[in-house]
């Protein structure tokens, strides 16, 4: 007997055997034990999520002539049997890409005047469904929306936004979701020891990552290792070999090296990675996940969830967001993103993958808003970490040290203002809207020398967000406090700059105002005296 693959050996012939869509599932049962069965469905989701599969149980469930107290087919009577075999002339089962003419609906609309020789209902399942022409649907609409009572239309799509909202208002729509990595993983554990092979869970894992909610993906290539180290334990190492991918150790490492720019170690590791047989453009589509991780790290308090990962790579990855901006991991996505476009064309992958690494390296390359924001929040970043900074060659040469320029002090605040500052912290976290009050956690209270009160944004980003949303944000205030203020934006970093270019070194804003108020308290009293701290 030939080897059946193990996508098609492992179909789900139950309701029971369909993963990671229980919402829909629980909704068909409840439709045949109620009688409700509706004349038309629409199962829309991406490649491998049990959409014709779920068509084919559901079909023999309605006809089968001794169905469970659960609502499943009992594949044994005479129907299910001939559905199962595909030679019943009940349910059909049709490619919409190679039928998709009006001649093959009218085919349609003339066999479903005559009732089903067996079972109770006859079923089109029409795959790929948005492959018909428009004048296909147009010849469909009428027979879908008016069809004989012993008929039932079943359409499955990948991309429901091609389907005419004429067909869509005609069906009950179910969107099939992307099965999680957890669900892939159990799955295909089962399946092994069903089969008697030996994997380990790593590489299990790892295996369900790569088919991005997929499982008939998953299948064909755990099939595909399987096949290649018949007899042997599956490992990480191995599934790595067949596709092609690399050890998830040189995405931390490439990362780090565009960090602080160092060319020589990102050249090191494309070396390292082409002299050990690895496939270019799946290292590039692995990176863009790795960098995804970051970023979504970076704004998630809990990323583990969200990405799937065991909680040691979710600690390794906070560890490294630490070290990185999402201004820089959005610029490299960004660049890894074009990179990737460009590659089906190149005849020489290698030679476009270092120059982008070389550009990403240095500070000449990229002039536009985007880099120079990922520049910017790398300065930031090392300034954090206290970098030293030379003495200036005059001050060497000479060994004389210059006296620093008195700086004034800044002006006392009045009481309104006093209040406002004092109060923010608890005032920012009132708001109803919750994306404002996220906003608002990274926003701080300045002034300057006018009337103005100024929100310091942590970055140019936010300083965008919290302007949308100005007006409300004074009406809150206003509410807060019974006082109105008259607001502006600022970024953090040009604000800081102007405070240490009018009154010297940049202290805490409450220090510093703390400061600035002592210093007025007391020189009203002790006029010549110098306050310098």
């Amino acid at each position: 007997m030939s080897y059946t693959a193990l996508y098609r050996k492992f179909r789900p012939n139950v309701f029971a055997g369909v993963v990671g869509q229980d919402h829909i599932v629980k909704t068909l049962k409840n439709q045949m034990k109620t009688g409700r069965i509706s004349h038309a469905y629409l199962f829309c989701g991406t490649r491998g999520t049990g959409k014709t599969s779920t068509a084919k149980i559901f079909a023999r469930a309605i006809n089968c002539l001794h169905p469970t107290e659960e609502g499943e087919p009992c594949n044994e009577c005479a129907v299910c049997q001939a559905i199962l075999a595909g030679r019943s002339v009940n349910v059909m089962e049709i490619d919409a890409a190679s039928n998709n003419s009006v001649e093959n609906v009218r085919e349609i609309r003339e066999e479903v005047k005559y009732p089903p020789t067996e079972g109770t209902y006859k079923v089109y399942i029409i795959d790929e469904v948005h492959m018909l022409s428009n004048s296909a649907f147009n010849a469909l609409l009428k027979t879908l929306e008016e069809p004989p009572a012993h008929v039932i239309f079943i359409l499955a799509t990948t991309d429901p936004q091609k389907v005419p909202a004429t067909i869509l208002s005609r069906c009950q729509r179910f969107d099939f979701r992307r099965i999680t990595a957890d669900d892939i993983t159990h799955t295909l554990l089962g399946y092994l020891a069903e089969e008697g092979q030996q994997a380990t869970e790593e590489a299990v894992r790892y295996v369900a990552q790569l088919a991005d909610g997929s499982l008939r993906d998953s299948l064909s290539i755990l099939d595909q290792c399987l096949a290649f180290f018949s007899g042997e334990e599956v490992t990480l190492e191995k599934v790595q070999d067949v596709v092609g991918a690399v050890d998830k150790t040189v995405f931390f490492e490439m990362t780090d090296a565009l960090a602080v720019k160092d060319a020589a170690k990102a050249m090191t590791l494309v070396e390292e990675m082409l002299l050990s047989g690895r496939d270019i453009r799946q290292f590039l589509t692995e990176l863009l996940v790795h960098l995804r991780n970051l970023l979504v790290t970076t704004a998630v308090p809990d990323p583990a969830a969200i990405l799937e990962l065991s909680a040691e790579s979710a600690e390794r990855l906070r560890e490294q967001a630490a070290r990185v901006s999402a201004e820089e991991l959005t610029f490299w996505i960004r660049r890894f993103s074009g990179l990737q476009s460009d590659l089906r064309y190149a005849s020489n992958e290698r030679i476009l993958l270092e120059v982008e690494l070389l550009r990403l390296c240095s500070d000449w390359a990229e002039k536009d808003t985007t880099a120079l924001a990922a520049r910017m929040a790398a300065l930031e970043r090392k300034i954090e970490a206290g970098v030293p900074v030379a003495a200036a060659p005059a001050a060497q040469e000479t060994g004389k040290k210059e006296k620093p320029k008195p700086k004034r002090k800044p002006p006392a605040l009045d009481e309104d203002k006093k209040a406002l500052q004092a109060q923010w912290p608890s005032l920012r976290t009132q708001f109803g809207d919750a994306v404002l009050r996220g906003v608002l956690s990274q926003v701080e209270i300045g002034f300057k020398e006018d009337d103005f009160v100024y929100l310091v944004c942590g970055y140019p980003a936010l300083e965008e967000m919290a302007e949308k949303s100005m007006e409300e944000i004074g009406q809150g205030l206003e509410k807060a406090l019974g006082k109105s203020f008259q607001l502006r934006t600022i970024d953090k970093a040009s604000y800081e700059a102007w405070r240490e270019a009018a009154y010297g070194e940049t202290k805490d804003a409450a220090q510093a105002q703390e400061d600035a108020d002592w210093g007025s308290l007391m020189g009203t009293y002790f006029e010549d005296a110098d306050l310098e701290p």
